[in-house]
């Protein structure tokens, strides 16, 4: 596995190492050793499959509060989906800062999202899944969210007028947030 620190302390862009021959390819995908010789959570509780039927459709931003502030690992496996996320760490250098990434199914790329940490993406093609790993199960009364076109961010979204949910629209912007 190759890992690539982003700017944003903490995360990282996780890579196969393909193993290949005639019949295809072979890589790992998980390695709790690895991810803790790089500092990182290794612990899953918790996969989530999200599909999205429709380019444009927008998830996010979301994040779980203490106690349950979750680290994911995001993979696109068809499609692809422009990945986001915010620091939201008030102590971190990288503080309200936001990283994008395409990830697809070619390109077998995955997102580490360590805790404290708002995560969403958009789709860029129809019927685009989405597998995802979580370090905490999914608790709703610690379940948050910000508004995707906050102005305290100015998130470059690829698709102008996203598909959204009721819940996604009724987040406030940061700077109304409580419990961030």
């Amino acid at each position: 596995m190759i890992f690539t620190q982003i700017k944003l302390k903490g995360s990282f862009i996780i890579e196969p190492e393909k193993i290949e021959d005639e019949r295809g390819f072979f890589a790992r995908s998980w390695d709790q050793k690895k991810f803790e010789e790089y500092g990182l959570n290794p612990k899953l509780v918790q996969c989530n499959i999200s599909l999205s039927r429709k380019t444009g459709t927008l998830r996010g931003m979301h994040y779980q509060i203490a106690p349950y502030e979750e680290a994911k690992l995001v993979r696109c496996t068809k499609g692809r989906i422009f990945d986001v996320i915010i620091d939201l760490r008030s102590t971190s250098e990288t503080f309200k800062q936001w990283f994008g990434i395409e990830l697809n199914a070619e390109n077998y790329k995955m997102l580490y999202i360590p805790e404290g940490f708002a995560h969403g993406f958009q789709t860029l093609e129809d019927n685009t899944e989405v597998f995802y790993q979580t370090s905490q199960v999914f608790m709703p009364e610690y379940a948050r969210g910000i508004r995707w076109d906050d102005n305290a961010f100015q998130i470059s979204w690829p698709v102008k007028s996203p598909i959204l949910s009721k819940k996604d629209l009724s987040y406030d912007t940061f700077k109304g947030v409580t419990n961030a």
